[in-house]
């Protein structure tokens, strides 16, 4: 489980392709391609992670970036996205993914990491279930600018 890097574009692009089929949800090459230079920015806020098998081959991303968190005077790690491919799932990838995560917090002093899914998403909620104990008491609202 590592960082993406220039190399991995190929191996990142089904996955985030799927990962936006999933939630029905179409990606223009430019928006991928605009996420992609986030993902290599230094300074960009948001980081990929691939989950690779022992052969190479790509099984999931996590796209993560750290969130202030004002009532603690400190940071969260705020999981945006997460996909493991259909052929992967029930394989340990989706765990080695949260591993990494849970490393990742622990190195960087996050007091926690958030991350939201949708209700229809039932075998990601039972996974994510295994990990937490279950959802939040927090309400997600979103104001849409039109």
């Amino acid at each position: 489980m590592d960082f993406v890097t220039a190399d991995d574009k190929p191996d990142w692009r089904p996955l985030f392709d799927g990962y936006a089929e999933f939630y029905k949800t179409s990606i223009t090459d430019q928006i991928a391609d605009q996420v992609w230079d986030w993902l290599l920015d230094p300074a960009h806020e948001l980081e990929g992670l691939i989950a690779r098998d022992q052969r190479g081959k790509a099984l999931g991303i996590a796209h993560v970036r750290a969130c202030p968190r004002s009532l603690a005077g400190g940071y969260l790690g705020f999981l945006d996205d997460m996909f493991v491919a259909p052929e992967a799932r029930g394989t340990g990838a989706a765990d080695a993914i949260f591993s990494r995560l849970s490393k990742l917090a622990q190195e960087r002093g996050w007091s926690a990491l958030r991350w939201i899914t949708q209700h229809f998403n039932e075998r990601g909620r039972g996974f994510y279930d295994r990990y937490t104990g279950g959802p939040s008491d927090f309400i997600v609202y979103q104001l849409k600018r039109e």
